[in-house]
C-alpha cells in the first residue's frame, strides 16, 4: 500500500492530522495498534485551549463539542483557605477554554474518518519506520502487522503520533537525538465520580498536605485529583479517604461545600517533563507524546499535540501549493518554541502548587509569595491566563 502521509497512532493528534489532510485533498493512512473500543474509552486530557477548539470546529469536528462541551472562562486558585478567580476573557482579550474529554474528541474524529476520510486501520501495529537515510528522493516506509500479516506502507512522509512508547521516536538515530527530562517525586491520584461538580470552573488548590484539583467531565460527573507520593497504588486509598482528603485540601473560609458521590474510576498518573529534539528526522516528523510530555498541571498535553499536527499540515499544504519546503524544514524549530513555553508553564504551575517531600518552611513561603503575586498583580495574572488559554499554534 502507498500513501502520501503515513500516520502512526489514532489518538487525537493522528486523527486530527488525517482530517486536516483530507480537507486539503492530501491522502493519508492511519495505523493504530489498539482496537476502536480501546481508543474510544481511554481516559486522558479534558481541557481544550481556544486554539484547539477553533481547529476542531474548522475541521468539521466541533458540532458535538459545542453541544456537550463545557466552556470555561476562568479557573480558581485556592491557598491559605482563600479563593481567587482568574478571569480568562478579561485578561486575554476574550480567550477561554473548553472542558471536553479526549475520549470524546477521538470518537468525533473517528466517525468523520470512517465516514469520508482515508484508511484508518485498527489493530495495525507499527513495527518499524525504515528508509529514512536514503535521501530526499527516496520514500520512507512503515512495516506493520495487521490481521496476522506483516505489511509495508510506502509513504512520502511519516508522522509519528504513537506516544512515548511507540516506534517512531526509536527510528531517530541516537547520535541525532537529544533528550531533556525531569521526573517528579509525586503523582496524581485521580477519580471519576457520579456527582455534579462542586464548582462551575476548575479549582487548583495549594495546601500544606499537597496539591488538589477539582475538575469535571460533564454536568453530572466530577473529576478530581490529589497529589500523592510517587509509586502510590490507587487501591491503597478508599473512596472515603479520597473525599476526606479533598475536603481538607479544598477547604475555604466561606460556606463552599464539596459534594460527594459514588467513585466509578480511580488511577494514579506519574508526573514528568520530557522533550526529544529534534522533532524531525528526514521525512519522519514526531508529534505529541512521541516528542514531548508535560505534567498535567498546565493542561497542555493534548493541546501541544494539536499544535504539532497543525504545524505539519500547514507546512505540507504550503509545499504542495508553492513547491517550497522551508516550512517543512522548520517544523522542529517551530514546534519546539511552543513546546518549551508549554514546558516552562507546566513546570511553573507544578512547582507553584505541589509540595515536595523535602519541602522546607522557606519553600512554603516562596510558594505563597508566588501565589500572592499572581492574585495581586494584573501582569502576573495575565501571564498565567495567556499561557493557560494557549500559545499560538505556529
Amino acid at each position: 500500500m502507498r500513501t502520501t502521509v503515513g500516520i502512526i497512532g489514532a489518538g487525537p493528534a493522528g486523527l486530527l492530522l488525517a482530517r486536516l489532510l483530507h480537507e486539503a485533498g492530501i491522502d493519508a493512512v492511519v495505523l493504530e495498534s489498539r482496537d476502536r473500543a480501546y481508543v474510544e474509552r481511554r481516559q486522558r486530557a479534558g481541557i481544550l485551549e481556544q486554539g484547539t477548539v477553533d481547529v476542531l470546529r474548522a475541521a468539521g469536528a466541533g458540532a458535538r463539542m459545542d453541544r456537550e462541551g463545557l466552556p470555561h472562562d476562568g479557573i480558581e486558585l485556592r491557598f491559605d483557605r482563600r479563593r481567587h478567580r482568574v478571569d480568562f476573557p478579561a485578561l486575554t482579550g476574550g480567550k477561554s477554554v473548553m472542558v471536553y474529554a479526549q475520549t470524546e474528541v477521538c470518537k468525533d474524529l473517528i466517525a468523520l474518518q470512517l465516514a469520508d476520510g482515508g484508511p484508518l486501520l485498527f489493530e495495525a501495529e507499527a513495527l518499524a519506520v525504515e528508509g529514512l537515510e536514503e535521501g530526499e528522493s527516496e520514500r520512507p516506509r512503515i512495516r506493520y502487522r495487521h490481521e496476522g500479516r506483516e505489511e509495508v506502507l510506502d509513504c512520502d512522509y511519516v508522522v509519528g503520533c504513537d506516544g512515548f512508547w511507540g516506534v517512531s521516536r526509536k527510528a531517530v538515530p541516537q547520535g541525532v537525538s537529544r533528550t531533556y527530562e525531569r521526573t517528579y517525586p509525586f503523582g496524581w491520584l485521580g477519580i471519576l465520580a457520579d456527582v455534579p461538580p462542586s464548582h462551575d470552573e476548575l479549582v487548583y488548590a495549594r495546601h500544606d498536605r499537597g496539591f488538589a484539583l477539582l475538575s469535571m467531565r460533564s454536568p453530572t460527573v466530577t473529576r478530581a485529583y490529589l497529589q500523592v507520593p510517587e509509586g502510590t497504588d490507587a487501591h491503597d486509598w478508599s473512596d472515603t479517604e479520597v473525599w476526606d482528603e479533598l475536603d481538607r485540601r479544598l477547604e475555604t473560609d466561606d460556606a463552599w461545600k464539596l459534594e460527594r458521590g459514588p467513585v466509578t474510576a480511580k488511577s494514579v498518573t506519574p508526573m514528568r517533563s520530557y522533550v526529544h529534539e529534534p522533532m524531525r528526522h528526514g521525512r519522519l516528523f514526531l508529534a505529541g507524546d512521541a516528542a514531548h510530555i508535560v505534567p498535567p498541571t498546565g493542561a497542555k498535553g493534548l493541546n501541544l499535540a494539536v499544535g504539532d499536527v497543525v504545524t505539519f499540515a500547514r507546512a505540507l499544504i504550503h509545499r504542495r501549493e508553492t513547491g517550497e519546503a522551508a516550512r517543512l524544514d522548520a517544523y522542529s524549530a517551530t514546534c519546539l518554541r511552543r513546546v518549551w513555553q508549554a514546558e516552562r508553564f507546566s513546570y511553573a504551575m507544578t512547582t507553584l502548587l505541589h509540595r515536595g517531600p523535602d519541602a522546607t518552611p522557606f519553600d512554603d513561603r516562596i510558594q505563597l509569595a508566588r501565589l500572592d503575586r499572581i492574585t495581586t498583580s494584573r501582569a502576573a495574572e495575565t501571564d498565567l491566563a495567556t499561557a493557560y488559554t494557549g500559545f499560538p499554534l505556529d
